[in-house]
């Protein structure tokens, strides 16, 4: 009987051994590849040693789909001159002062609503919110209660980040979407408002008149022509120094630091955008109290301001960091041991805060708080943010692009009221400008995901 060659029992299992370690081969091939493609990419950008290096890895991300505020800037430039085009008195100083106050509300709805886009959420009740909290403001400065307008204005803002912190807790200790519940709070705080100004005597047709000149100066006071240059220049020196301080010390740590010519040029435009605010607002736009108004609105530095600190709060602290893991990636980031039930909480809550604020600007502009409130904030609210380059998905994002996107938005307005269109043809033309924002977002999301 013959004998054929026998396998020894253990065999099949060394087979299987050797093809898991080779499918594990495999995979970290893959996987050091993509990396080295990530890093030829990047790596110009991030260890460049030259303005050019820079901006030769800053047009490859571009080329790549990350394209940053580029498109939301060529719109607003284009924009500009389509509407100086059809009337020149759209680049005169008394217009472009009036739309920075225009925008002034719809910048700070945009970038309340950045602190949930950033976690992939959604909050429909800002609109509401700020209602409330400038129904409070309105009341409490006001007789009976007199009280001190900063002490009226806390109240307020209190009021509206409780709202926030209400509807986040629902939204994570419950489970529950953040469009229904939000949805849910923009009907709800409608009633509130309705009952509120119902119950108030100070309320008279369902609308609160302002008196208080602090308060109703937020948007429409200006800050005096000579104090305009100094407040510019301060502003202007303290941000470079800032930069070159900054870069100084990482340079000495051995740290990756952008080019002295990325720096220099950082500055010069924002001298350049400092100077140009300065010389349209400081042009005589007419005549209030017997005092000729001139001057930048002070609502421009409260912009500025509130920018500077959300900034900060999203890119300088922990908070900011756990924000944007969970947006991008909400199961990692609880597997690394972050609190996702407590940073989505308190992200509602600030979105609630800066509705607040957001109802303290727009009671400063109109004078008065009324009920019938313009609940189209809500969509410029999100339409500010995401045109400005915040992504819907969640992840990515920065106060700036709500800045960026509420300008768009209230360049818009302006340019089509001076042209004698109304409200309908301004909600046609920012829906067109919406949907291609979303659009350059999702295309550049498959294109990360393609590579």
């Amino acid at each position: 009987m013959a004998v054929g060659p026998t396998r020894s029992s253990d065999e099949p299992e060394r087979v299987g051994s050797v093809g898991t370690a080779a499918m594990s081969v495999a995979a970290e091939t893959e996987e050091d590849t993509s990396q080295a493609a990530a890093a030829a990419l990047l790596s110009s950008e991030v260890v460049a040693g030259t303005l050019g290096e820079y901006l030769a890895g800053w047009w490859r991300r571009v080329r790549s789909g990350e394209s940053g505020v580029l498109p939301v800037v060529g719109a607003l430039v284009a924009i500009v001159v389509i509407f100086q085009a059809q009337n020149s008195l759209f680049l005169s100083g008394p217009n472009l002062v009036n739309l920075l106050q225009q925008g002034v509300v719809i910048v700070l709805f945009g970038m309340a609503e950045v602190f949930v886009l950033l976690l992939g959420e959604i909050d429909l009740s800002v609109v509401y919110e700020a209602g409330i909290g400038a129904g409070i403001m309105a009341a409490l400065v006001a007789p009976p209660a007199s009280l001190p307008w900063w002490l009226a204005i806390l109240a307020g803002l209190a009021a509206t980040a409780l709202a926030g912190l209400i509807q986040g807790t629902l939204i994570t200790r419950l489970g529950l979407p953040s469009f229904i519940v939000t949805l849910g709070g923009f009907i709800g705080f409608e009633g509130l408002m309705l009952w509120m100004f119902d119950h108030m005597s100070i309320a008279v047709g369902g609308v609160i008149e302002v008196s208080n000149h602090i308060m109703l100066d937020l948007v429409a006071g200006a800050i005096n022509p000579t104090a305009s240059w100094v407040v510019m220049a301060v502003l202007v020196v303290a941000f470079g120094a800032y930069l070159v301080v900054r870069d100084t010390r990482r340079r000495a740590s051995g740290l990756v630091t952008p080019p002295f010519g990325l720096t220099a040029i950082k500055i010069a435009l924002t001298a350049v955008a400092g100077v140009l605010v300065v010389v349209v607002s400081d042009v005589n736009r007419g005549v209030k109290g017997g005092n000729k108004v001139e001057g930048v609105p002070w609502a421009v530095p409260i912009v500025l301001a509130v920018l500077v600190l959300v900034t900060f709060l999203l890119t300088r602290t922990r908070f900011g960091r756990y924000v944007y893991a969970i947006g991008g990636n909400a199961e990692a980031a609880r597997r690394a041991g972050i609190n996702l039930y407590r940073i989505r909480t308190i992200a509602f809550g600030l979105c609630g805060l800066m509705a607040g604020l957001a109802g303290l600007m727009y009671l400063s502009l109109l004078g008065s708080i009324a009920t019938d409130i313009e609940n189209d904030y809500v969509l410029y609210a999100v339409a500010a943010a995401v045109i400005g380059g915040t992504s819907l998905f969640g992840g990515r994002g920065k106060p700036v692009h709500a800045l960026l996107g509420g300008l768009v938005i209230a360049a818009i307005a302006n340019g089509l009221g001076l042209l004698g269109m109304g409200a309908a043809a301004t909600d046609m033309v920012t829906a067109l400008v919406l949907i291609a924002a979303i659009t350059v977002d999702s295309v550049a999301r498959r294109g990360q995901r393609a590579r």
